[in-house]
């Protein structure tokens, strides 16, 4: 099984938030999820990014892949 971290899009049309979760890679965006890890509101001024570092870091190193966008958030937040 293929795990991947990645973001689940939630809010309304034009308004988009973001869930930073860990996934099966083959489930579909907004379906299910094994964690939640974060979250991602790019509306705010400076976007708002809260991530738990530990869970992130638990999740990179049993082998989850993030995806880009995923990976510079993880970055910026200082998981990785």
């Amino acid at each position: 099984m293929a795990v991947k971290i990645r973001l689940a899009r939630h809010g309304s049309k034009a308004n988009p938030f973001y869930r930073i979760v860990v996934a099966d890679s083959r489930s579909p965006r907004d379906g299910r999820y094994i964690e939640r890890i974060g979250t991602y509101d790019p509306q705010r001024e400076p976007s708002a990014i809260e991530v738990d570092n530990e869970k992130a870091s638990e999740w990179l190193g049993k082998g989850a892949q993030p995806t880009g966008q995923v990976r510079k958030l993880l970055e910026i937040s200082g998981a990785i």
